[in-house]
């Protein structure tokens, strides 16, 4: 018969593994909703590329450098994805407010739109710590 230290031992490395599979299927879960279309027939992910393809000339460099510098606390893990969703909010707001050019002003409100209101006390401690200035932009945050 195993010693008691060993069937716990086991126990404890059920328990864990139980958990890291929870963890993983609810993030496959929450990719999979974005790809589910919506009444207009696009998923999420598909209205994200068509903004990025969009916008592609559109972008100087100083703006892809504001950008990056605005994912930047993001997991390394999860930054190209978290950089895609971001890009094209802003996006978004560049061609719907017809510019001709994605600004240092359209970053900051893509986003702020582009993050969920579950993060607003990081975002604001995040712009506050870079001195990134979002006066002209604190009513979305009130939303």
């Amino acid at each position: 018969m195993a010693p008691n230290w060993f069937m716990y031992f086991i126990l404890f490395w059920a328990i864990v593994m139980i958990g890291f599979m929870s963890i993983g299927g609810y993030f496959m879960f929450r990719k999979f909703l974005k790809v589910l279309p919506m009444r207009d027939g696009k998923s999420k992910l598909d209205w994200q590329n068509y903004w990025v393809e969009r916008s592609r000339g559109m972008w100087p460099e100083d703006s892809k450098s504001f950008l990056d510098q605005l994912v930047s606390p993001v997991p390394s893990a999860f930054r190209d994805i978290a950089r895609h969703s971001i890009a094209a909010k802003i996006a978004q707001v560049a061609v719907e407010g017809g510019a001709s050019e994605v600004s240092r002003n359209h970053c900051i409100e893509g986003y702020i739109r582009a993050t969920p209101k579950r993060d607003y006390r990081s975002l604001i401690s995040f712009l506050e710590k870079e001195q990134i200035d979002y006066s002209a932009y604190t009513h979305l945050l009130n939303k």
